[in-house]
């Protein structure tokens, strides 16, 4: 799963993704420092995971990851291929979620590509844009449709009916995410068609080191304008959260994060965050060997999470031992939670739940 990090050029993209990372993309004070995506494959930050580690002490540990992707800044007329237009579009389409980076500090030392500091009207340049983009789109698809409604074609009638309230919802500066539509009809003309406006959503506010903590005025500002599209907002120093990812030891990142009042990296708080974005889980398997957390989709069944770790454990899936993570936790142990009757014995239909600690038998 991969989620992408966009926004105007200068916003702090780049400087974010190197927090994110090990990869070191280049960020510099001018516009399109970044050009061709970049991309890192991140840890997704689980105490679950440190807390198995300790009970089990197993010879490795794995942890969940997302793929973030630092995408080229975007200007007015990107949909007209103006800047990088048509490659940010392009690679925005591949991401599964938007990250979307707003400035919400002042500095005359750094360059704004509007020349003034305005999260809301960047945010609407950006909306903008891509719902253009969508536009273009959903015109093309209705020319196809509309062909076959003409005759009769019930099912293409209804497919109409619900690309045309698309079209109406992003002639009104509306995101598709946000239009008015019954789940049915994002369900069979709608989701298959990935417009770039229907990707969820995270806007992160960049704010100075002072605002870390509360937040400022511009902060404010992003939460009222985005209060009705069901998206998250979290704040992010960020050129603070590259020095404390700089820092050595895990006594100096404490002390730092103390000092702003912060109780851990908000890099950890925003990769978890695009986790849930993506409607992600974790279960977990825990051995001696190996201590592992493994992501599924919410709403999964078990022989779909065990596929995750092999086709055959899909294909020739018998049952699931499960136990849940509190219970292994309070006893201690695997054998224990079995001495107390906890572990739990689940068949296809199972639901995998959020922090499963789980054995999978199969046969092939």
């Amino acid at each position: 799963m991969k989620a992408g990090i966009v926004g105007l050029p200068n916003v702090g993209k780049s400087t974010l993704f190197n927090c994110l990372s090990n990869a070191k993309a280049q960020s510099a004070n001018f516009p399109f420092c970044t050009i061709e995506p970049n991309l890192g494959v991140v840890n997704v930050p689980d105490k679950r995971l440190e807390k198995l580690e300790e009970l089990v002490n197993p010879e490795r540990v794995v942890p969940a990851v997302v793929e973030i992707v630092d995408i080229a800044g975007l200007v007015k007329g990107a949909s007209k291929g103006e800047g990088l237009g048509n490659q940010f579009l392009a690679n925005i389409r591949e991401t599964d979620a938007i990250i979307h980076v707003l400035r919400c500090f002042e500095n005359d030392n750094i360059v704004h590509v509007e020349s003034t500091v305005n999260p809301v009207r960047d945010k609407e340049i950006i909306d903008i844009e891509l719902q253009l983009k969508d536009l273009e789109t959903v015109d093309k698809k209705l020319e196809k449709v509309k062909r076959a409604a003409k005759t009769g074609n019930k099912e293409a009638q209804k497919e109409e009916a619900a690309l045309l309230k698309v079209k109406n919802g992003l002639e009104s500066a509306i995101s598709v995410r946000a239009i008015n539509l019954t789940q049915e009809e994002r369900d069979e003309f709608i989701t298959d068609v990935q417009f770039i406006t229907d990707k969820p959503v995270l806007y992160v506010c960049n704010v100075d080191e002072a605002s870390a903590a509360t937040g400022n005025k511009f902060v404010d500002l992003v939460k009222d304008a985005v209060k009705n599209e069901n998206a998250e907002v979290i704040v992010l120093a960020v050129a603070t959260e590259s020095d404390i990812a700089e820092l050595e030891s895990y006594e100096e990142k404490e002390l730092f994060l103390s000092d702003l009042n912060l109780e851990e990296p908000g890099a950890s708080k925003l990769i978890r965050a695009a986790y849930k974005l993506l409607n992600l889980q974790t279960y977990f398997t825990a051995g001696k060997k190996e201590v592992r957390a493994w992501t599924i989709n919410v709403g999964d069944s078990a022989p779909k999470a065990a596929g995750v770790i092999h086709t055959d454990f899909e294909k020739g899936f018998i049952r699931a031992e499960v136990i849940a993570y509190d219970d292994y936790v309070n006893y201690g142990s695997e054998a224990k939670v079995k001495e107390a009757g906890k572990m739990r014995v689940e068949g296809k239909e199972y639901i995998v739940k959020d922090g499963d600690v789980m054995h999978f038998r199969f046969n092939v």
